[in-house]
C-alpha cells in the first residue's frame, strides 16, 4: 500500500513538472491506471486514493475484476486490441474504448449498441510510430476511418490513442506525438457530427514527459504505480503476437 501511494505521487510530480516546464496546466492532464495483470487488491488501493481511471487491455481482466471493483466510483476504459466477437462483453464493462482502429469494428459496435439502445465513449487508435507488431489505424487513414465513424450515432468520439515508439531516442517518440496531435487538429476542424475531439490518449511510463510536452490529456500508466511486470511495456503492447 505505502509503496503504491508513493508510486503515484511520484508520478503525479513527473506530470506536474512537465505540465509547468511547457506551460500547461495540470488539471489538463489526467492519469489512466494501465492494470494489465494487476490484481483487484492493488487497483482498489490506488482507487482508493483518488485515482478515478483504470484501462484493461483483456477482455477477461474487465470481467474478473468487475465485482471488486463495481463499488469504488471509477471510469473504465478498453485499451487493448479488440476483437469483434469480444464486444458484448467490452461495453459491458467498459465506459470507453480507446481502441477503435478499423471500420468493421465500428460497424458491429454500432450494432451492437442499436440493440441495446444505447451508446458509448471512443477513440481512435493511430498507428503514429509506423510499428508492424501494434494495431491503430495508420496516420493516412485515421481522417477516412474518423468520417465514416462519423455516420454512427452510437459512437461518440472523445479524441486519439496512441502507442509511443518504444525507443530511448527522445526525439524520435517526440515526432509520434506530433503527429498524434496533427491528425487530432485536422480531424476536429472538419466539425464531424458526434466528435467532441478533445482527449489525446498518449504517454507511458516510460514517455510521458515528452507526451506532456506535445499536449497529451491522459497518460497511461501502469509499471511505474504498480511496479515492473516480468516483461517490459514493450512486450505487454506487442498486441498482435498476443492475439496469435
Amino acid at each position: 500500500m505505502h509503496k503504491i501511494r508513493e508510486n503515484l505521487a511520484v508520478v503525479h510530480q513527473r506530470i506536474d513538472r512537465a505540465c509547468k516546464s511547457s506551460g500547461r496546466n495540470p488539471e489538463e492532464v489526467s492519469l489512466l491506471l494501465a492494470t494489465k495483470t494487476v490484481s483487484a487488491e492493488n487497483i482498489k488501493i490506488a482507487l482508493q486514493m483518488g485515482e478515478t481511471i483504470i484501462g484493461e487491455n483483456k477482455v477477461q481482466e474487465l470481467k474478473e475484476k468487475f465485482d471488486a471493483l463495481k463499488d469504488i466510483p471509477h471510469q473504465t476504459h478498453y485499451i487493448g486490441h479488440l476483437q469483434t466477437n469480444k464486444i458484448k462483453d467490452v461495453i459491458k464493462y467498459a465506459g470507453c474504448i480507446q481502441s477503435v482502429d478499423r471500420l468493421d469494428l465500428a460497424q458491429k459496435l454500432d450494432q451492437r449498441l442499436l440493440r441495446e439502445g444505447r451508446s458509448i465513449d471512443i477513440m481512435i487508435q493511430v498507428n503514429t510510430s509506423y510499428e508492424e507488431s501494434k494495431f491503430g489505424v495508420s496516420p493516412l487513414g485515421a481522417i477516412p476511418l474518423a468520417k465514416e465513424i462519423a455516420r454512427y450515432d452510437t459512437l461518440k468520439v472523445k479524441g486519439l490513442m496512441t502507442i509511443g515508439l518504444f525507443s530511448t531516442e527522445r526525439e524520435k517518440v517526440r515526432k509520434c506525438f506530433q503527429l498524434l496531435k496533427r491528425i487530432q487538429k485536422e480531424i476536429a476542424e472538419l466539425n464531424l457530427p458526434g466528435f467532441d475531439i478533445q482527449q489525446l490518449s498518449m504517454g507511458m511510463s516510460g514517455d510521458l514527459e515528452t507526451a506532456v510536452e506535445e499536449g497529451s490529456t491522459m497518460i497511461r500508466v501502469g509499471t511505474a504505480v504498480f511496479g515492473s511486470r516480468i516483461y517490459p511495456d514493450s512486450y505487454y503492447w506487442n498486441e498482435k503476437a498476443a492475439v496469435k
